[in-house]
């Protein structure tokens, strides 16, 4: 918690009590090895195991981070003593690690990355599948965790800025595309703008509809539709919502030239906040920032800042919230069920543009 002005800003994920419950590990690649494996134990959590379809990079992941390699994922699945697993695998073959993890009597918890299986039906469907089996499971929307995506959510909590009037999220960077997007034809709805429209439901609650327009992105070479996506968000009370998610940012992606960077802005009757995230610098630490002012004090602007940054710092959060539902018996805020709306907005984003309209996100959510 830090404070700023009268108002306090809750930035950091809330460690569960109980910090030392195996946390089992599938999938060894940049995700779990650079991000979620560093903020889990900077934060004393407690990874034991990891597997990946790949003994080798298991291996190396493992040596790194102080961890047990396991031959198979089925192997980690079945050791007993480990009743909390952590899934990193593409989203084509995720449901099946789950599949097979539900049916271990001895697992609890699941935290699966985003997106949640390959599409609203198939996220449905694994939402289901756990809850028959009686297992918590938690998304990894981390996007949440950043930390300016929290203060700025503190603000809005504590009614800083008024009723919410209009926010755009403005980014310009090139993200680095992971190889199975190639064989899914994959680039950016589901990759990057499923952290945008996440954030958006998570600062306002659910839009009412959504309008999409998407074309390729020059630089990638593979098959795909949505490389550069512009979306507009309708909410029943007036708010208005856009992202511009542009991964081209201009032909120059290195060096002196280029221009990259993520804008984030919230206008509300009685405040504005203006924010940027720091990710795009990524290996470098840039923390994300927040600049507010409120009709109380128009005079000044306050410039609360931090150390801590997205990657890899706010990757304990998602974790932390399964820890804590399942010594708590509450629901995480990033629970399977309710991510299935966000889900339904990245459906509905590539159905929009494929149709040319606005798509109510309720029609898709009651099919």
């Amino acid at each position: 918690m830090i404070h700023s002005g009268d108002y306090q800003l809750d930035i950091h994920p809330h460690l569960p009590e109980n910090r030392s419950v195996p946390i089992g590990c599938i999938g060894a690649g940049f995700i779990m090895a650079d991000c979620q494996l560093p903020a889990y134990l900077a934060n004393g959590l407690t990874p034991v195991g990891i597997a990946s379809r790949t003994k080798s990079s298991a291996e190396s992941v493992a040596v790194r981070h102080g961890l047990k390699v396991y031959d198979s994922s089925s192997a980690l699945l079945a050791d007993s003593s480990i009743p909390v697993i952590d899934i990193a695998v593409p989203p084509d073959v995720q449901i099946d690690v789950i599949r097979e993890a539900v049916e271990q009597p001895h697992i609890r918890g699941i935290l699966a990355q985003k997106p949640l299986g390959m599409n609203l039906q198939q996220a449905r469907e694994i939402v289901e599948m756990c809850e028959a089996a009686g297992v918590t499971l938690v998304v990894n929307q981390n996007m949440r965790y950043d930390q300016s995506v929290r203060a700025a959510k503190s603000l809005l909590n504590q009614n800083a800025l008024g009723e919410p009037v209009f926010a755009t999220i403005d980014m310009r960077a090139v993200p680095h595309w992971m190889p199975w997007q190639e064989r899914l034809g994959w680039l950016t709805l589901r990759v990057m703008s499923i952290h945008h429209l996440d954030t958006f439901r998570y600062w306002f609650g659910n839009p009412q509809r959504v309008f999409a327009s998407i074309r390729t992105d020059p630089r990638t070479k593979f098959p795909h539709q949505d490389g550069i996506c512009t979306y507009i968000l309708e909410y029943e009370n007036g708010l208005r919502v856009s992202s511009w998610d542009d991964v081209w940012a201009g032909p120059i992606s290195d060096g002196p030239g280029k221009d990259i960077g993520i804008n984030w802005r919230i206008e509300g009757t009685t405040g504005l906040a203006r924010g940027t995230i720091g990710w795009p610098d990524y290996p470098a630490r840039s923390p994300s920032t927040l600049d507010f002012v409120t009709t109380a004090d128009p005079e000044t602007w306050h410039q609360p800042r931090w150390n801590e940054v997205w990657f890899p710092d706010a990757f304990a959060g998602p974790m932390c919230e399964l820890l804590r539902s399942l010594e708590t018996g509450t629901p995480a805020n990033l629970n399977a069920r309710d991510n299935l709306w966000t889900m339904a907005l990245v459906d509905a984003c590539y159905q929009s543009a494929e149709e040319h309209r606005a798509i109510e996100i309720a029609e898709l959510m009651s099919e």
